[in-house]
């Protein structure tokens, strides 16, 4: 079977998705894409040679569409996400799930009344080889018990239109579901702390940050969140542990050695970075679609996180440590 998939919001990342799907995924093909900016619909689908709409519920209740990808802005994933659940098409869509936790619960409440998960969230550092040695290490329990976790979260720059929020929201929460994964915890309080900001910023962020998590457990989490440092795409994590420390291998795949000394490439975005992750997540959810299965990160999972990004936003604004405020989870989820 052949998943016929519609894409609302086809930018940057929708398009980097189609093309993978074209190229190196197989059982799946786009077969419609959906945007509000007309002379992007035109375009895509011109060059793609599929369906365009500027009506993301006509994409939706398309009969010729199997399931639907959203890669649109985050603030417009609630009402298409119900929509999809509504209509009962698997959904996969790009983190966040909703840029706030009560979004996230409209969603669990439709999928309840739906009675089965149809919504898969788009953390796909899940499915990066080297988080998943990291995990497979600390889950063993070769090293004994998880204390610390450091992350750095880096990116060259960002837009004008990158607001003060996003440093938690949009950035931090890839770590945030990361750490929730990794440690098989749920978050409980966060702090941010506020180092000297870098003159290479818009004068409305405070660049860099600290994100501090702690787990149910007590495990101590940092990230650092640095989105304009002038160099490089830059992830790292490491993990400290009763009897080892396990971290991430620097992200290059060749190094070089000459008269300018001993050096690697640099990568510069996610899509370098993370490719096969973005492969492996969404083979795996096209897999699964066509076998009317549901894989990976759920829309509990977009909940827990956001419900961290809320607590990570208050903590910009305010002293001290501020409590994750989340509901129990549903049986749906358990």
């Amino acid at each position: 079977m052949t998943v016929r998939i519609g894409m609302i919001g086809p930018g940057g990342m929708g398009q980097a998705h189609i093309d993978r799907i074209r190229s190196v995924i197989a059982g799946g093909e786009v077969v419609a894409v959906s945007d509000i900016a007309e002379d992007n619909v035109r375009t895509v689908s011109d060059t793609y040679g599929v369906k365009g709409y500027t009506d993301s519920a006509e994409l939706i209740a398309d009969p010729d569409v199997d399931a639907v990808m959203i890669c649109s802005f985050g603030p417009a994933h609630e009402a298409d996400i119900i929509a999809c659940i509504e209509a009962g098409k698997r959904v996969f869509c790009e983190k966040p799930m909703t840029p706030d936790a009560q979004g996230a619960l409209n969603v669990m409440e439709a999928e309840q009344r739906a009675g089965r998960k149809l919504v898969t969230v788009g953390f796909m550092r899940r499915f990066d080889e080297s988080y998943r040695q990291m995990k497979a290490i600390l889950d063993s329990g070769e090293v004994g018990e998880t204390l610390i976790i450091h992350n750095r979260h880096r990116n060259p720059t960002v837009p004008a239109r990158y607001t003060w929020d996003m440093a938690i929201n949009d950035t931090g929460i890839h770590e945030i579901d990361t750490m929730r994964w990794l440690t098989g915890e749920e978050i409980v309080r966060v702090r941010v702390d506020t180092p000297k900001k870098t003159s290479k910023r818009f004068e409305h962020l405070q660049d860099p940050l600290i994100l501090i998590m702690h787990t149910e457990s007590g495990i101590w989490i940092d990230d650092e969140i640095f989105v304009n440092n002038q160099h490089s795409y830059d992830i790292q994590c490491e993990a400290v542990a009763e009897s080892g420390t396990i971290r991430l291998s620097d992200q290059h795949l060749i190094e070089r050695t000459g008269t300018v000394g001993r050096c690697n490439a640099l990568t510069m975005d996610h899509n370098e970075r993370f490719g096969g992750a973005f492969v492996r997540e969404v083979q795996e959810w096209i897999t699964a679609v066509s076998r009317d299965e549901h894989t990976g990160s759920s829309a509990w999972d977009g909940y827990a996180a956001a419900c961290v990004c809320d607590a990570g936003v208050r903590a910009l604004t305010e002293d001290g440590e501020v409590d994750v405020e989340m509901i129990d989870k549903p049986a749906l989820y358990a």
